[in-house]
């Protein structure tokens, strides 16, 4: 069988389970409309959820760098020299999430694996919440760490293999367990319990990893995320989060104490072996900081949280503990999924349809995420045209 031939049997099984993807070219700017095969459509896909990646200040610090510094940064931050603004940009990290320090990454997904595959080995132990982004689940694999998994958000279920991990740990006198959670699920769009992790992490010897990119910039005083919002951001020993998010830029980070830092700079090989991001991307990221701490970001912050709030009232059933801006319409079959996205289409609304295995099988929906450029009107459009539809709303 030749190369090709294996592969589209592949494609043509996966498109049979109506799992095949493709790429639609958008020839607009991240936006509440886009523009997509020379058509516009209401856009409900993106994280954009402070409607930054195409604020005016984040293109002129973009542009602003480009004219300084160039469009790319020659290699590794190590090998030829590391530039100013991701100097910059990691300092108001920093002091954005009150760290001692932080590192910035090409992807969110490259931070996740760069922290993790530098902290553990095969003699620990790394304790997921069942619903973690992918880019953890293949950090932990490809660390060697023991793996354990908990039931989603349970405490009880996090107790049990809490216990486990300390009694393997009194047979091996160096092994380390670290809890890994994020603060917002990026597909159910609730929230982790992060006060009771940590004190359950103070019990058991643990250390305690929170990814807050779907709350960085939307949730707590200047947008420093759930962790800050409630208190317990200084117990927390890893912080992650992305720049690509709210913050309109692109890029993930790790906010921690300066060891930690130093560490990943010498040991975390997504950072050592990767050619430094586009300066440009740093200082637009810098720029959205700025912004997000002002009195602008508060005002967009509202307007979010209100647009939210607007959207659940208008579907009903209103979730209590979303404290994002992802509001997921589950259908539970996957060709319900496709077909129901489908016909948004047809009306001029882009809603993904989010299969395996983004989510579990079984689990297929409509990702509605909102951001504070929508209107009244935008969030009406969609909710009438979800009620016509077969959604259960």
């Amino acid at each position: 069988m030749s190369l090709d031939s294996g592969l589209v049997r592949r494609l043509g099984a996966q498109r049979q389970q109506n799992l095949l993807r493709k790429l639609r070219r958008v020839d607009s700017p991240q936006s509440p409309r886009i523009q997509i095969d020379g058509k516009k459509y209401l856009n409900f896909s993106s994280n954009d959820y402070l409607g930054l990646a195409n604020h005016p200040a984040l293109k002129e610090a973009a542009v602003h760098a480009v004219k300084k510094f160039g469009a790319g940064s020659g290699a590794s931050r190590l090998v030829c020299g590391s530039l100013a603004p991701f100097h910059k940009l990691e300092s108001a990290l920093a002091r954005f999430k009150k760290s001692d320090a932080a590192l910035t990454f090409s992807t969110g997904y490259a931070a996740a694996l760069g922290a993790i595959g530098a902290l553990l080995g095969r003699d620990d132990i790394i304790i997921l919440d069942k619903l973690v982004h992918a880019c953890i689940v293949d950090a932990a694999k490809l660390s060697g760490a023991k793996i354990r998994v908990f039931a989603h958000n349970d405490l009880d279920d996090l107790v049990h293999k809490l216990k486990w991990a300390a009694d393997f740990r009194r047979s091996s006198a160096n092994s380390r367990a670290l809890i890994v959670t994020e603060s917002i699920f990026s597909m159910d769009g609730d929230t982790a319990p992060l006060r009771e992790i940590v004190a359950l992490k103070h019990k058991y010897g643990a250390w305690l990893m929170v990814d807050e990119a779907h709350a960085t910039g939307i949730v707590g005083k200047n947008g420093r995320g759930l962790a800050d919002h409630l208190g317990v951001g200084n117990q927390i020993e890893i912080q992650m989060g992305t720049l690509g998010k709210a913050l309109g830029a692109s890029g993930g980070f790790i906010c921690g104490s300066r060891p930690l830092i130093d560490l990943l700079i010498n040991h975390a090989r997504s950072f050592i072996f990767s050619t430094a991001p586009v300066p440009a991307a740093a200082a637009a990221a810098t720029a959205a900081l700025r912004l997000v701490q002002s009195a602008d970001g508060a005002q967009l912050r509202q307007k979010l949280h209100a647009n939210v709030s607007e959207f659940q009232s208008a579907i009903g059933g209103r979730q209590p503990n979303l404290s994002g801006a992802i509001i997921p319409v589950i259908l539970r079959d996957e060709s319900k999924a496709l077909k129901t996205a489908e016909k948004l289409l047809a009306q001029n609304i882009f809603v993904p349809a989010i299969r395996y295995p983004a989510v579990a099988r079984g689990a297929a929906r409509l990702r509605v995420t909102l951001t504070a450029a929508h209107t009244s009107n935008d969030i009406s459009r969609l909710t009438g045209a979800l009620k016509s539809l077969d959604t259960g709303l």
